[in-house]
């Protein structure tokens, strides 16, 4: 082994119990870690549960029509925000429970192997 080298555990060694959960937050955390798409997500959430229609999340980002609808199915694709047809409007809302089970995987083992409890209070 190279020294300095950092071994990084491959998904294979994973428990089955937790691969599909693990396989699910990488996908949502690599569409998060586009500027755009965390961008949208972040003003999504901001709006509350009711959301934005797709026009303001346009405005409100000065993006192309175009770009914003590649970057909403992103967003759908990893159940990160959800669709809903008002009549000629096209709503999005963010997927907070989506949200909540993202963060809670991140934070779940934090800190158990040093016995501590550096989890942030809710």
């Amino acid at each position: 082994m190279q020294p300095n080298r950092i071994m990084k555990p491959s998904v294979a060694s994973t428990p089955s119990r937790i691969r599909p959960q693990l396989l699910n937050s990488a996908a949502a955390l690599e569409s998060l870690g586009n500027p755009t798409r965390l961008s949208i997500f972040r003003l999504l959430v901001k709006a509350g549960p009711r959301g934005l229609p797709v026009g303001d999340i346009q405005r409100s980002l000065s993006i192309p029509a175009s770009t914003l609808s590649h970057h909403l199915a992103h967003l759908v694709q990893n159940d990160l925000i959800r669709q809903q047809r008002e009549g000629r409007v096209l709503r999005c809302l963010p997927n907070f429970q989506r949200m909540n089970e993202l963060l809670s995987f991140l934070t779940d083992e934090c800190c158990r192997e040093s016995g501590g409890d550096c989890r942030p209070a809710r």
